[in-house]
């Protein structure tokens, strides 16, 4: 890896990690509904514009360092569904653009990783808990939210694609 892409991928996860002390700082967008803790998830734009146009590798490794971050921040029950989530919506995107060989809408990927995210929080937050009700309650909502929340960050990152582009590319 050249210094010049080590440098952008820290910048990126700086990004990161700012979207995501900053989305935990917003008050719950439903308090009405259950689950109070559903986010929008912000920081997994910048994780999403890693896999289209740095590599896959690259995204995971986002991923893993956003969970860590989540693990010395907010603990290990944090740690782990934001790695179960973050890496299973890395993995959902990833597949899919291999299913559809890169033909298929940043927005559709986007619900897919969201998705693929609240798919592993709710693993493993059922497997902590032992309790697989919690699931199967929860995921119909999580569906509901995620197809929502997905579209509004996929439309987020088409915006947010040309401030990313000038600073790969060393003009911002």
């Amino acid at each position: 890896m050249n210094t010049k892409k080590i440098a952008f991928l820290g910048l990126m996860l700086a990004f990161i990690l700012v979207l995501a002390m900053l989305e935990n700082m917003l008050p719950p967008l439903f308090p009405m509904l259950p689950p109070q803790f559903s986010r929008i998830g912000l920081s997994n734009v910048v994780v999403m514009y890693v896999v289209f146009f740095v590599g896959k590798k690259e995204a995971i490794m986002m991923a893993v360092l956003k969970a860590v971050f989540g693990f010395l921040m907010r603990g290990p029950i944090a740690g782990l569904t934001s790695l179960a989530g973050g890496l299973l919506s890395v993995f959902f995107i990833i597949s899919l653009l291999w299913i559809f060989r890169h033909k298929i809408s940043y927005i559709a990927l986007s619900v897919a990783g969201a998705i693929g995210h609240n798919l592993g929080q709710l693993i493993i937050a059922s497997a902590i808990l032992d309790y697989w009700n919690f699931f199967v309650v929860l995921f119909p909502y999580m569906l509901i939210s995620g197809v929502i929340f997905g579209t509004i960050t996929g439309i987020f990152l088409k915006v947010l694609m040309t401030v990313f582009d000038k600073i790969q590319k060393g003009g911002g």
